[in-house]
């Protein structure tokens, strides 16, 4: 038999695409509006309108019928003007909130296939008072056709009462669906389509937003709204700056909401989609039916740019495609035919009659919701009489609501900042409300604590030692000393190099292997040599035994040392050097006939405690001065966040050259703990390190992330993970490595920590959640501040980036250095006065480190503003490998870049020699490593 023949239309381009999105996403398009109505109402006469409103638009009695095999259905008008229609009340029993039912509804799944498809409820809320909700597909319906809806409803209702008929006949949909698909296929089509395609839009990148989940689990579109109503006076102060820059008030909003994003992502090139509502021609205006299309608007942003010039140009961008929108086509904007429009963001404006009055009743329309294609942000603008509400759509499967929340009040303070001043630059206006800056330079930096401000770290060991004397401070390999001859030997070196002239502001070099020479065993060990200069009142400067001739010489001769404590294995390394020369093995016994009591110096807590190298951009390392008070505000910070109890085991084994080790070397032995130093032959076996650690437990570790991860691919290397506390610091950590620790030690608390040098050790750290959720960082978050320190993300005119958006990260408090050594110029270049406080002689310490805040207050690494890179762990400037290579007289230029696979990271340098003279790779190389250490050669 043949199935029945069914007349029906094609559907217009706008319910082609809204069906397909439909079909590939399975998500559920409404239009739905809340009427109130005030008055004696006739609930049937009411019903009566309805019903004639439906017989006069063809498009509310349509279901759409697909044949099989077929991809695109064909509208279907019924004959039949029936529709659902429920009345609720508080008598009933079936009453419920407006909003709830019309959540419920924004959920109903509709069967095409079936008419009716428009549902109706009326809520009665007292003798005089009505909600009516009407609720259809999208493919039926835009929010003019429901403001159409409104009026008519009203109007019919009066004639109702009058048993008269409306006159005039309505453009039916299916007339504008024909029309609208035969212009897309005349020839004359091609200008209209040409006009689209050099909007050149492909080219843009769509617009990532600060604070969107990257999580690669979305499943759904989940569009939500977050509602804020403006201050009154800002509606009459749009209206006046509209009709002064010969604008409209959507304009000026568009404008604000195009800045706000520029602003947010940084982003110069910006495609913010605006509804049109397709009825440009009179005979469309009271059509109902999904006319309207949403429409890409370019905007070119630059710091400069006037907010003025900004609308001009958004003014004739509207204007222009007005003449040309029914030929913008959504599918042929997009690649695969991939309908899944989620990375849109769009901005709509509304404008809303007060009421119509009829038959002694008032209809007004309450509520407006209509969406007809998946977005990522919408922000939808209502103008009623002097009322303007700003809605923010979001799909929360992408955007958290407290990061909408903060974006509604900086939309709020912006369009303030706007309307004070339109010929501000759009880099000039304010975005950050008082609230939120309070939030970022207070709430956020909340960390004043009441340490001891006097105490030098020798007093704190000392009486640690004191209260713990038989315990073990410190293990080398197998070898051990305790608290009391830790103590002991610390203070007849302090003695003795008292007796040499060290003081208060006297640096003492450090040439040593960490754990001490020969016969003379433990006597003196890189530890005990610390605490000997630090208690002689003196500075120490620790230098890596594996430095270049040349280097070394460098660091000598800048930091001005007068006394280099080395052994004497190692003095065939050493460059001509005019200070005192101190083998400690051949001078030990003189040494230890020293007194052994705690000696006494002037030095304060002012005074410098070490000095660290570090790389720099010129091709010469630069000196590091870190005062006692900032170790010790550091060392009391830190114990803080790890929360360990007295006595717990740390260990360590990366250079004493870098200040890494300094979170395990100085909460160990202030609090009666055990340091423990694995031997560098173990370190770089990965089978004797697991040993060594299954005889050593410990509480606490603090490593690398890619040296950890490199040492994890061994087999059992889970040995070397601690009991307590592991601490992750030195470069970026990633959650993969977080996941891959956690299954092995799940009772192991994780802590990110980072800090340059130049904030001593570290100033912000991050304890890890026991559940790896959809986290909003893609990185590990670098955490919030330590005790006394304050942080700041600002951007190049040092002002505040609001949360989210990417910014220069700068340090305050008590943990900066006192600058470079003989650097005065480079030290103001980084070391700038704080302008976010009263205290005097604040500074702020410039880090050249891109970050961004999260919602919950921790920072997340972005990277760097300029050349410098951390590998491994080591800070280095490429600049600086650069300026080396360039002194090669076979190098004309060069450059050095960082290549890294899977998740490793190598120094690549890229050269052009000079003609007469072509080096090969491993004469680069060997030039280099005279000059630097293995870690900075390519």
């Amino acid at each position: 038999m043949l199935s029945q023949a069914i007349e029906g239309f094609r559907l217009s381009p706008q319910q082609k695409h809204l069906w397909l999105l439909q079909q590939q996403s399975g998500d559920i398009y409404c239009s739905q509006c809340v009427i109130r109505i005030k008055g004696q109402l006739e609930i049937d006469k009411l019903k009566l309108a309805l019903q004639k409103v439906i017989n006069r638009h063809e498009i509310l009695r349509t279901f759409f019928h697909r044949q099989p095999g077929i991809k695109l259905p064909i509208q279907v008008i019924n004959d039949n003007s029936e529709f659902f229609w429920q009345e609720l009340n508080q008598s009933n029993g079936g009453y419920k909130p407006i909003e709830e039912l019309c959540q419920e509804e924004r959920q109903f799944v509709f069967d095409f296939e079936q008419s009716p498809l428009l549902r109706t409820f009326l809520l009665t809320e007292s003798a005089d008072q009505w909600l009516l909700l009407i609720n259809l597909p999208s493919l039926c319906a835009d929010s003019w056709s429901l403001k159409n809806l409104v009026k008519e409803i009203s109007d019919i209702y009066g004639e109702c009462l009058n048993d008269q008929e409306l006159e005039d006949e309505p453009v039916q949909y299916i007339q504008f669906s024909e029309w609208h698909n035969e212009l897309l296929e005349d020839e004359d089509a091609e200008t209209g389509k040409a006009y689209w395609q050099q909007q050149e839009l492909g080219s843009i990148p769509s617009l990532t937003l600060p604070w969107e989940s990257h999580s690669d689990r979305k499943t759904r579109f989940a569009p939500k709204v977050y509602t804020v109503k403006l201050e009154p006076d800002l509606v009459a102060k749009l209206d006046k700056s509209a009709t002064l820059h010969k604008s409209t008030i959507a304009e000026i909003l568009f404008a604000c909401w195009q800045t706000l994003l520029w602003r947010n992502t940084g982003q110069s090139d910006i495609v913010v989609n605006t509804v049109y509502p397709g009825r440009k021609y009179e005979e469309l205006h009271e059509t109902i039916g999904l006319l309207a299309k949403w429409l890409p608007v370019r905007c070119s942003f630059q710091e400069n740019f006037k907010f003025t010039e900004v609308l001009s140009s958004i003014k004739d961008t509207l204007d222009s495609h007005e003449k040309w929108q029914e030929y913008f086509l959504r599918e042929e904007d997009k690649k695969n035919d991939d309908y899944s429009s989620n990375s849109l963001i769009s901005f709509e404006f509304e404008q809303w009659d007060d009421k119509y009055e009829s038959g002694g009743v008032s209809l007004a329309l309450e509520k407006l919701y209509v969406c007809f294609e998946q977005f990522k942000l919408k922000l939808s603008c209502v103008l009623r009489e002097e009322s303007l509400t700003a809605e923010f759509h979001y799909d929360s499967e992408l955007i958290p609501p407290e990061s909408i929340q903060y974006l509604a009040e900086q939309f709020q303070t912006l369009v303030a900042s706007t309307l004070n001043n339109l010929e501000a630059t759009v880099g000039e206006l304010e975005i950050i409300s008082d609230r939120q800056l309070q939030q970022l330079l207070v709430e956020f930096n909340q960390t004043q604590t009441n340490y001891p401000q006097e105490q030098c770290l020798h007093h704190r060991f000392e009486a640690q030692a004191q209260q713990t004397p038989n315990n073990l401070a410190v293990v080398f390999g197998d070898e051990q000393l305790t608290y009391a001859e830790l103590n002991q030997r610390a203070n007849q070196l302090a003695h003795y190099l008292q007796k040499l002239g060290v003081g208060p502001e006297v640096l003492v070099g450090i040439f040593i292997e960490p754990s001490g020479f020969g016969g003379a065993s433990l006597t003196f060990n890189i530890i005990t040599v610390i605490l000997g200069i630090i208690k002689a009142g003196g500075a120490y400067l620790p230098l890596d035994t594996t430095l270049p001739q040349e280097s070394l010489a460098f660091r000598l001769q800048d930091a001005q040392i007068p006394i280099l404590l080395t052994q004497q294995s190692l003095t065939e390394k050493l460059p001509n050097y005019s200070g005192k020369i101190v083998c400690l093995d051949t001078e030990s016994e003189i040494i230890t006939q020293e007194i052994s009591e705690n000696p006494t110096s002037e030095v304060k807590c002012d005074n410098l405690v070490y000095l660290l190298f570090t790389s720099g951009s010129t091709g010469k390392p630069k000196g590091v001065a870190i005062e006692h008070r900032s170790l010790v505000n550091y060392l009391d910070g830190i114990l803080e966040r790890l929360n360990l109890p007295p006595g717990s085991n740390f260990a360590t084994f990366s250079t004493f050259a870098a200040d890494l080790g300094n979170t395990a070397i100085f909460p160990a032995l202030c609090t009666g703990g055990c340091l423990y130093v694995a031997p560098q032959e173990q370190v770089s076996n990965p089978e004797a390190l697991v040993k060594y650690f299954q005889r050593h437990p410990i509480d606490c570790l603090k490593i690398v992330p890619s040296h950890l991860a490199a040492l994890l691919t061994s087999p059992g290397m889970q040995s070397i993970l601690p009991r307590q506390r592991l601490v992750l610091g030195g470069e970026a950590a990633s959650w993969n490595l977080i996941e891959q620790i956690q299954q092995l030690t799940p009772d192991c608390q994780i802590i990110n920590h980072y800090g340059p040098t130049e904030t001593t050790v570290g100033v912000l750290t991050y304890p890890v959640n026991d559940k790896l959720e959809n986290n909003a960082s893609k990185t590990v978050p670098l955490g919030r501040p330590l005790a006394n320190t304050q942080v700041y993300v600002l951007d190049k005119q040092l002002r505040p980036l609001p949360i989210g958006v990417p910014g220069e990260l700068y340090i305050s408090g008590m943990g900066l250095a006192r600058g470079y050594i003989n650097r005065p110029k480079l030290t103001a270049e980084r070391f700038i006065t704080n302008p976010f406080t009263d205290e005097p002689k604040a500074r702020l310490y410039k880090t050249g480190d891109l970050v961004r805040y999260l919602p919950d207050g921790n920072l997340e690494f972005l990277g760097r503003t300029d050349n410098q890179v951390k590998i491994r762990g080591f800070r280095i400037e490429l600049g600086e490998i650069e300026a080396l290579l360039d002194q090669h007289p076979g190098v004309r230029q060069s450059v050095v870049s960082v290549w890294e696979e899977q998740g490793n990271k190598r120094l690549v340098a890229y050269i052009v020699p000079n003609k007469q003279q072509q080096p090969s790779v491993s004469e680069l190389r060997s030039f280099l490593t005279q000059k630097r250490q293995e870690y900075m050669v390519p």
